[in-house]
């Protein structure tokens, strides 16, 4: 398998060594040109979600990455790589009420999403639950969004924690509030 690694911002390098360790031929996506090398799957990695959707702009990967997800490319995203594909994201707080708005990024994945909704870097945390039929799957936690609605029936919900779902998988996405890149406790994911 051929997994191109969005490699612009946050823990790419984590991610990519998580692939080399399932045995896939990872290389990294900087420029353009990276995308003639074609790939298998499409890994979004943690970071920030902001910088990165500017830098995918900023360098023209944006619209040709959106296209082959629009047109079925499997993708596997963790924290900021979820928000990236999340449909609506939560806007900041006014009074007592969220805004949702359309994602100005992918938008390709059918949740809502709330940036930073665990805590910051030092709430950041570890626990232990069930994944899409595996009992006891260890789930790293940093200062990672939270799943506030799904908005199709049709998403599959493979974890929760404290009730709110954590990881999801739709049609070509599988995608996590959590870092299992971190725990290297998880198979290679299918895609539907």
């Amino acid at each position: 398998m051929k997994v191109g690694v969005l490699s612009v911002q946050g823990a790419f390098a984590e991610m990519a060594a998580y692939w080399r360790a399932q045995g896939a031929d990872v290389f990294e996506i900087r420029q353009l040109a990276d995308l003639d090398r074609g790939m298998d799957l499409l890994a979004l990695p943690g970071g920030e979600s902001t910088v990165q959707g500017k830098l995918l702009k900023d360098l023209g990967l944006f619209d040709p990455l959106k296209a082959n997800i629009e047109g079925g490319l499997p993708v596997f995203a963790t924290c900021a790589g979820l928000i990236l594909l999340a449909e609506r994201i939560e806007g900041s707080q006014t009074l007592s009420t969220q805004t949702l708005k359309p994602s100005k990024w992918f938008g390709t994945l059918p949740v809502a999403v709330r940036r930073n909704a665990y805590g910051r870097q030092l709430g950041s945390f570890t626990t232990r639950g069930a994944f899409d039929g595996k009992p006891d799957v260890e789930m790293t936690f940093i200062r990672a969004p939270a799943i506030t609605d799904v908005l199709s029936p049709e998403v599959e919900v493979l974890s929760t924690f404290g009730g709110r779902p954590t990881s999801v998988r739709w049609r070509n996405a599988t995608a996590f509030t959590w870092h299992p890149e971190l725990t290297h406790s998880l198979a290679e994911p299918r895609a539907k």
